[in-house]
């Protein structure tokens, strides 16, 4: 399953908000992962998304898979959608 969504914050994926997504994908038992251009990286590594360097008004996709996705997923939009 994966959701395109566009982040919001004024300053883009900082590290406070890179650490609060890492928590919130790890609170899941899926592979989650956050793809912006042609990088793919693994939502529970705090490097790999601060490695982005994503700006503010920018669409990323999420992507999970296991019996959690749903939720995963949701869980991070609405963090990265804020």
């Amino acid at each position: 399953m994966e959701k395109s969504i566009v982040v919001k914050s004024t300053v883009g994926l900082h590290a406070s908000l890179a650490a609060k997504v890492v928590q919130a994908a790890s609170k899941y038992s899926v592979d989650i992962k956050l793809h912006y251009h042609d990088k793919v990286i693994d939502a529970k590594s705090i490097l790999g998304l601060m490695s982005l360097a994503i700006p503010s008004g920018e669409n990323v996709v999420i992507e999970a898979t296991g019996d959690q996705a749903d939720a995963a997923i949701a869980d991070i939009a609405s963090i990265l959608g804020k």
